[in-house]
């Protein structure tokens, strides 16, 4: 059976025709551009205005305008020529990201038939980015045990441009053991690996570095590199492994930050540094990296910035989980923002300056920030605000830009940092505010010199300081900084007494420090002006002067020195006069003496120190005057000694003496005839010496008269012996008995100690010399003890070799007298010792023994008696004030005058005519001088 014809059905024809009339009328009213990016504002895009049917002066009329949906107009309407233009430059990158195609959508309003048209303009891309690693460089280390055709994944780089604008390869920089490869991702994403061409030796070469190069395919090729640092390690042989591939998680756009978002975990089967898993972000931007932070150890994720769903809704991360050697493995975290809606204005600095010279003008630029609040309406308003008490203008520029200048010229030494705060305040409700804190620091120049905090100063220094003491430290102020702010320390150039200053001081550069580079002396020295100069390091450097002055104080350095009287040059002797007539407070002399130094270390003071005759003279405390205390008497010595100390005030006090001699005598001519007995005596008591010499020669003496005394009485037993024996028969009756008696022993005794004794008052020496025997007939009487003249005194004690009946006596001479220092014995004597011990006795004993025993000769031939009377040898003579002694032999033929060749001769034999006997006789010396 055949089949009936077809018939379409007529209702469904119209039904498609109307739907097809309607799909043309959407399809006119849809209106589509294309427009390159980055194009400057007012870019021509399309003819708007023919497009829709009008001629450009009707847009206005119509009302015609562009709606946009809570985005920021990227397009506007030019009325003049009816085109569609450019808002500002557009950026398809931050509008799209990485999408394949890039197209923004608009509506346009005609008012006066109140219809809406769409217009869709695709932004196309300009090759305007260059691949980016992100980083400057990636170690990798590598086993030296690895095979050849080990690979090594390299980081990728990123290119915001799409199409052939965007990545499309790599190049390794040439090396022989390793080449490069590049991967392809099921994404379309190029992934570098590093691979291992030959074997390596660590030992050779423990470091390969190399240079990885990205580049896209751009009509302009753009590139950007990385560097490669291979360090070779020991064996690695596997790598992290992550739990999951991809990681998944939502987050809303409001939570806090340090919000634990999720924990990725990898796993390694090595051991030790091997199997230690550390995770980082990998092709991080740096958005990304401001709102998110990988705990390196644990691999938490943790929220550090506020998340904004305007702003971008999801974000694509990439985890890279890496052992010890170097080993990596990735994964990726998928993160979806949930919109809130609670946006606070966002503030991006465009351009700051952290630094600015003081002296900058007015109206110089310090930051340029964009603010933008990703919110609409009056929440989206903002309003930008700095504290009124800073020195600085914020005023909005072009757009959302603001400007932050200087209002005024800045001064660092008033304020060198500032902080300064803006505050982005929306206008919703709540109002919702951002702070931005911008720190600027003020650079500063070399406008200000170093000050002292003195006008001058004033340094004390003692004398006599050691070498590198420090006197005094300076410091002067600079409220510069830096270089600017150091400041060095100089003195000026001078000279002092022909030397230069930097003879006597110094100054540390650094710290300001003076030290004195001499032993300064007071009395050379006595203060120091110098000009000291403070410079900074500025360029140019600018520096101050001060004035100083350093004064030397005085130290008790210098003893007195004593002028007068002058120590004599030639050896002699300085004699100062003082007539026995003086009366109490007679000026005999005056010491004069000074001190070098200065103050209380000059005041000198005097006072008496030794004194031959004590209480007789004075002196003046204050005048050095040397007076008499009391009228001189006929007992003082001819010759006084005193001894003057001078002593100052200082701190020790120090002082000298000097040694006066005093002549006491009427006149001149006296002085002369005995200025031979002024010598200086070592010692002030010879008054004590004398006494105690005087009770040793008596104990002496009395010790030999005793044993005189014993030897004459054995000598007469002898005689009586003899005689009887010449009674009995003996031929020897007719010789008279008194010439014998102690004539065998007393005239042998009297021969043996027969001696001459040589004193000098001006020598310790004595002589002894045994002469031929000879008589003396002369004592000298008490009258003359007054005189003290240098005697050479010789006492020959003679004995007669002929009949003893010859002995004749010469009638006293008065005119020749001893004084007490020339008598016989220790009181007599000089020749004592000056340390104080005892003199030799040796001499004065032999001479008064002499005496003694010649006057026991004379009694034994019945001239007279030992004991008392005029014509005795008693002992009172010696120690008393009767010596009336007329048997003592006459001593003056052996004194002489020192310095002279006259001898005082025997006064009785002048006036008889005779010559002196003994003055030059026949002298023998005996076995004793012989002996020394």
């Amino acid at each position: 059976m055949a089949a009936p014809p077809y018939r379409p059905d007529c209702s469904r024809l119209v039904r498609i025709c109307v739907l097809l009339g309607a799909l043309w009328e959407i399809q006119a009213e849809q209106i589509r551009y294309s427009v390159p990016e980055e194009l400057d504002k007012g870019s021509y895009v399309g003819n708007i205005a023919k497009d829709l049917g009008l001629e450009p002066r009707e847009l206005s009329e119509r009302g015609v305008r562009i709606i946009s949906r809570g985005r920021t107009h990227l397009f506007a309407l030019n009325p003049r020529s009816g085109s569609l233009v450019t808002a500002g430059k557009i950026d398809r990158e931050e509008l799209c990201e990485r999408s394949p195609k890039c197209v923004v959508s608009l509506e346009i309003l005609l008012e006066d038939k109140v219809k809406i048209f769409g217009v869709e303009v695709e932004i196309i891309d300009v090759n305007d980015n260059a691949p980016n690693f992100g980083i400057e460089q990636r170690e990798i280390k590598v086993a030296e045990n690895e095979n050849p055709g080990t690979r090594f994944p390299l980081p990728e780089a990123f290119d915001p441009d799409v199409g052939v604008n965007s990545l499309q390869g790599y190049q390794l920089s040439s090396n022989v053991h390793f080449s490069l490869d590049v991967q392809s991702g099921v994404d379309g994403i190029k992934y570098p690996e590093l691979v291992l061409e030959l074997a390596l030796d660590r030992e050779e070469e423990a470091v390969h570095h190399l240079l990885l190069t990205a580049f896209d395919g751009g009509d302009l090729v753009r590139s950007g590199t990385v560097k490669i640092h291979v360090t070779l390690m020991d064996t690695n042989d596997n790598a992290p492994v992550f739990t999951q591939p991809e990681y998944h998680v939502n987050v809303p756009e409001n939570v806090p930050v340090g919000y634990w978002l999720l924990t990725v975990k990898a796993t390694d089967p090595d051991e030790g540094a091997n199997g230690e898993v550390t995770y980082s972000f990998r092709k991080v931007s740096d958005k990304m990296s401001q709102l998110f932070q990988l705990n390196s150890l644990t691999g938490d994720i943790t929220i550090v910035g506020d998340l904004d769903y305007e702003d971008s809704g999801f974000y694509d991360i990439d985890v890279e989980a890496h052992d010890g050697p170097g080993l990596r493995a990735r994964s990726k975290v998928l993160v979806t923002v949930l919109d809130v809606n609670d946006n606070a204005p966002e503030v991006t600095v465009t351009s700051l300056t952290s630094s600015i010279q003081e002296t900058s003008s007015p109206g110089t630029v310090i930051a340029l920030f964009n603010v933008h609040d990703s919110d609409s309406g009056e929440n989206g308003l903002v309003t930008c605000s700095i504290l009124d008490n800073l020195p600085f203008t914020l005023e909005k520029t072009y757009g959302n830009y603001h400007r932050l200048s200087t209002q005024r010229t800045l001064d660092r030494e008033e304020v060198s940092e500032y902080n300064i705060t803006v505050t982005s305040t929306d206008h919703g409700t709540p109002p919702l505010s951002t702070e931005t804190h911008i720190s600027l620091h003020v650079a500063d120049i070399n406008d200000n010199p170093p000050t002292f905090p003195h006008a001058s100063y004033s340094a004390y220094i003692p004398e006599n300081n050691p070498r590198g003491a420090s006197i005094l430290s300076m410091s002067a102020q600079d409220p510069d900084s830096i270089e600017n702010a150091r400041v060095t320390y100089s003195l000026a150039e001078d000279t002092l007494h022909g030397m230069p200053l930097s003879f006597y001081v110094s100054i540390n550069s650094d710290t300001g420090v003076l030290y004195a580079l001499c032993s300064f002396d007071y009395e050379q020295v006595r203060d120091l002006q110098l000009l000291v100069t403070a410079s900074d390091s500025g360029d140019p450097p600018l520096s101050s002067n001060v004035s100083l002055s350093i004064f030397v104080l005085d130290q008790n350095d210098n003893s007195p020195e004593i002028l007068y009287p002058a120590l004599p040059t030639d050896g002699s002797i300085g004699v100062e006069l003082a007539p026995r007539s003086a009366e109490p407070g007679y000026l005999v002399t005056k010491v004069v003496a000074v001190d070098r130094d200065s103050g209380q270390n000059a005041w000198l003071s005097y006072r008496l120190l030794k004194a031959s005759e004590p209480g007789l003279f004075t002196v003046g405390l204050h005048t050095g005057e040397v007076r008499t205390a009391r009228a001189l008497l006929d007992r003082d010595a001819l010759k006084q000694s005193l001894v003057v100390a001078v002593q100052d005030h200082g701190q020790p006090p120090l002082s000298a003496t000097v040694t006066l001699t005093v002549a006491v005598a009427e006149s001149i001519p006296e002085v002369l005839a005995d200025l031979s007995s002024l010598k200086p005596s070592a010692y002030a008591d010879d008054s004590s010496l004398t006494l105690y010499l005087v009770v040793a020669v008596a104990t002496v003496s009395c010790v030999f008269l005793a044993f005189v005394i014993v030897l004459l009485a054995l000598r007469l037993r002898r005689w009586h012996t003899s005689r009887q024996l010449q009674a009995a028969g003996v031929g020897l009756a007719g010789v008279p008995a008194s010439h014998f008696v102690g004539m065998d022993g007393v005239r042998a005794f009297l021969q043996t100690y027969s001696q001459e004794v040589s004193l000098r008052a001006d020598s310790r020496e004595s002589h002894v010399i045994f002469p031929q025997p000879n008589y003396a007939d002369t004592l000298l009487s008490q009258e003359s003890c007054g005189k003290s003249e240098p005697l050479l005194v010789t006492q020959d004690l003679l004995e007669t070799k002929g009949d003893p009946g010859s002995h004749q006596q010469a009638p006293p001479n008065t005119d020749w007298r001893f004084s007490q220092a020339q008598r016989p014995g220790t009181s007599g004597s000089q020749n004592g010792d000056e340390t104080g011990t005892w003199p030799n006795n040796q001499f004065d004993t032999e001479m008064l023994q002499a005496m003694i025993l010649a006057s026991a000769s004379e009694a034994a031939d019945g001239g007279s008696t030992l004991g008392g009377g005029a014509g005795t040898m008693g002992l009172s003579a010696r120690y008393g004030p009767q010596f009336t002694l007329q048997h003592v032999p006459d001593y003056r033929q052996n004194v002489y005058i020192p310095g002279s060749n006259a001898t005082l001769t025997n006064a009785a034999a002048k006036r008889d005519g005779k010559a002196p006997t003994g003055g030059n006789g026949n002298k023998k010396k005996s076995g004793k001088k012989e002996k020394k």
